[in-house]
């Protein structure tokens, strides 16, 4: 076997010089190098933002979204929306391992989740199954591959398949909302009732102790009440994320009339970075972890109202992201059960 590149960039096509996920089009040939993994693929978790830009894409039709899928695919050797430009992420088993990394600790056969974007994986489907709309979710038969630098999770066996799927589809959000939410602290999250919206939430309760206030923007009023009587937030208020003058003033209302030291976009839609922004006092942190975010919008929005905010940059990977966002359904029994009920 031939040894390739550990971040994959023998598998570039166009460009050459650019690394997968900035690259038009990869080799998606299955013949593995070295250092790589090849997995055999059974469903594919699309970004909520690519899969709804999909989805309105092809007026709800599942038989479009497939030949949508497969058409990208495709084309490119990889999911890669070309309108948002994100992609997801897999489950599957392990087929085959390169012998230079072999070492690692895991055989074939093994069940593992992608922790990389499909956006830089190579992909080749053979078939798209099903669609599930609801959880952005197609099955299919496939095939990708892994390369060195690849960080994956092996499946946990005290939870199912499909549940640890739809938690570690967005394992950055909450993790990091670890990272950055501190007690006493008031936090907003726009796009609450979502997964990752949930999961940020869950932690960042845990985090603002009983000084801080956790508000969740919704768009519904009964999400604003399913969130707050599981305790997920203190406050929620109910509003359209792409109108930031009502995001602002119904933030204040719901905090005293003060600005929140932290927001964190979980929304999957466009045009919502100044909600995210005018919310937040001076020196007052600003994550992103919406892959609809247009970083240049947000760089001159907060530049323009006159904001001194850090803003975050949404990786979706930091240390342990996995097991920390694994832990949060161990842990809370409402959340897993709110899980399975809407996500398997």
């Amino acid at each position: 076997m031939t040894k390739g590149c550990k971040y994959g960039t023998h598998r570039v096509l166009e460009p050459q010089g650019v690394l997968t996920q900035a690259a038009y089009k990869i080799d998606n040939n299955m013949e593995i190098y070295s250092n790589e993994i090849l997995v055999d693929v059974h469903a594919l978790n699309i970004d909520s933002a690519s899969f709804t830009q999909i989805e309105e894409a092809a007026n709800g039709d599942s038989e479009k979204i497939k030949a949508q899928i497969l058409s990208i695919v495709s084309e490119r050797g990889k999911m890669q929306n070309p309108v948002t430009g994100s992609g997801g992420m897999f489950i599957g088993t392990i087929s085959k391992i390169g012998e230079d990394i072999k070492g690692r600790d895991l055989k074939v056969g093994d069940k593992i989740a992608s922790l990389v974007s499909l956006s830089l994986t190579p992909l080749k489907i053979e078939k798209i199954t099903d669609v599930k709309k609801d959880i952005d979710r197609v099955e299919v038969k496939a095939q990708a591959i892994l390369f060195e630098s690849g960080i994956y999770a092996k499946l946990p066996s005290d939870m199912s398949e499909n549940l640890a799927l739809a938690a570690l589809d967005v394992a950055g959000a909450p993790a990091q909302t670890a990272k950055l939410v501190k007690p006493g602290q008031s936090v907003l999250i726009l796009g609450g009732a979502g997964k990752s919206g949930m999961l940020c939430l869950y932690e960042a309760m845990k985090r603002v102790g009983p000084t801080g206030k956790v508000i969740a923007m919704v768009r519904k009023e009964a999400q604003a009440k399913n969130l707050k009587q599981w305790g997920l937030c203190h406050e929620a208020i109910v509003t359209d994320a792409t109108t930031p003058i009502d995001v602002l003033n119904k933030t204040l209302a719901a905090n005293n009339g003060n600005e929140v030291d932290i927001s964190i976009s979980c929304v999957n839609i466009p045009n919502t970075e100044m909600s995210c922004i005018l919310p937040v006092k001076d020196n007052g942190i600003v994550y992103f972890f919406s892959m609809a975010t247009s970083f240049t919008k947000a760089a001159l929005g907060a530049e323009g109202v006159g904001k001194d905010v850090t803003m975050i940059v949404g990786n979706g990977y930091t240390k342990d992201h996995a097991e920390i966002t694994l832990s949060e359904l161990r842990e809370s029994d409402t959340l897993k059960e709110i899980f399975e009920k809407l996500y398997l």
